[in-house]
C-alpha cells in the first residue's frame, strides 16, 4: 500500500470494483434468458433452483441460518419476486434486450414513487422533473425500437415496464426482511418461495421445462451464476458505497446487456431508441439524487 492509500479508500475501491462487477453480470441475464431453449417462466425457475444450494450454503453463515422459520416479509419479497422473474423473462423473449433491459431500470423511481405514498416521504421537483425525463424516455424508446426484431414489442415493452414495479415492491419488501436478518438469509428464503411459483407458471402456460441440449443447460446454469455473483456482489457493495454513487454505477446494466444483445441477436439500436435509453436513465439518476422530505 503507498503512502496515498488508506485502508478507506482501498475499500471504497473494492466495494466499486465488486458493483461494476455485479452490475455487468446481471446484465448478461436477458442473454442467457434468449439462450435456455426453455419457457421464459421455465428459465426462472432454473435460475433459481440452481442457485438455492449455493445460497444456502451462504445463509448457513448469516445468524439463524436455515433453520430459523423465514419471517413474512422474506415471504413477500419471495411472491413478488417470482411475478418480477415471469413478467421480465417474458419481456425479454417479446422485445429488444435493451428495451427489456432499460424498462425494468425504471424500478428505483417506482420505489420512490411507492414512498411517497405508503411512508410519506414525500419527493421534490427534482424527482418529478427525473420522473417526467424516464417516463418521456420510456416512451421514446418504445416508440423507436425497430419492431422487425422483436416477436411481439409492444406487449414486450409493457411487460418490462410491470416488471419494474413488481421489482419495485420486491425492494421494499427485502428492505424489511432485511431487519434483523443478513442478506444471504433474506435472499435464500426468497428465492425458495420464488422457485415453485415459477415452475407452476411455467407448466401453466404450457412451456417447455428441460432445456434441449447442453448449451441450453449451460445457459441455465449462467442464469444462476448471474443471481448468486451478480446479485451478491451488489448487495456486498451498497453496504460500503453510498447510494448516490451506486445507483448510476449499477445502470451499466442495461448497457451490457445493449451491447451483447447487438453482438449476439444482431439488435442494432435504432437512433431514437438510443436517444430515449439515454433520456430514461439519466430521468432514473436524477429522481435517484433528488432529497426526498417527511410529510407533516
Amino acid at each position: 500500500m503507498t503512502e496515498a492509500e488508506t485502508p478507506h479508500t482501498t475499500s471504497r475501491g473494492a466495494a466499486l470494483a465488486a458493483l461494476v462487477f455485479g452490475a455487468c453480470a446481471i446484465g448478461f441475464a436477458p442473454i442467457f434468458v434468449r439462450m435456455t431453449e426453455t419457457g421464459p417462466a421455465a428459465a426462472g425457475f432454473w435460475r433459481l433452483f440452481l442457485a438455492l444450494p449455493i445460497l444456502a450454503v451462504l445463509a448457513l453463515r448469516d445468524g439463524g441460518g436455515v433453520r430459523t422459520l423465514p419471517s413474512k416479509a422474506m415471504l413477500i419479497a419471495g411472491l413478488f419476486f417470482a411475478m418480477d422473474l415471469s413478467f421480465w423473462h417474458y419481456g425479454v423473449k417479446l422485445t429488444s434486450v435493451a428495451n427489456a433491459t432499460v424498462l425494468t431500470n425504471l424500478s428505483p423511481v417506482v420505489v420512490t414513487a411507492v414512498a411517497w405514498f405508503a411512508f410519506r416521504e414525500r419527493p421534490g421537483r427534482i424527482f418529478i422533473a427525473g420522473l417526467a425525463m424516464a417516463i418521456a424516455g420510456a416512451w421514446t424508446m418504445a416508440a423507436g425500437a425497430d419492431k422487425s426484431q422483436a416477436i411481439a414489442p409492444l406487449l414486450g415493452d409493457l411487460l418490462s415496464l410491470a416488471t419494474a414495479v413488481w421489482y419495485a415492491l420486491y425492494f421494499i419488501a427485502m428492505r424489511q426482511a432485511r431487519q434483523g436478518a443478513g442478506a444471504s438469509r433474506a435472499m435464500f428464503w426468497s428465492t425458495l418461495v420464488s422457485t415453485p411459483i415459477l415452475l407452476v407458471a411455467a407448466f401453466g402456460m404450457g412451456e417447455e421445462i428441460i432445456p434441449a441440449s447442453g448449451a441450453g443447460w449451460l445457459a441455465c446454469v449462467g442464469l444462476a451464476a448471474v443471481h448468486v455473483a451478480g446479485q451478491g456482489s451488489i448487495a456486498w457493495a451498497l453496504g460500503r458505497l453510498p447510494a448516490s454513487i451506486a445507483s448510476v454505477v449499477v445502470l451499466a446494466q442495461p448497457v451490457v446487456a445493449a451491447v451483447a444483445g447487438w453482438i449476439l441477436f444482431h439488435e442494432a439500436l435504432t437512433l431514437l431508441q438510443m436517444l430515449g435509453g439515454v433520456l430514461t436513465l439519466a430521468g432514473v439518476v436524477v429522481a435517484q439524487r433528488a432529497p426526498v422530505q417527511r410529510a407533516q
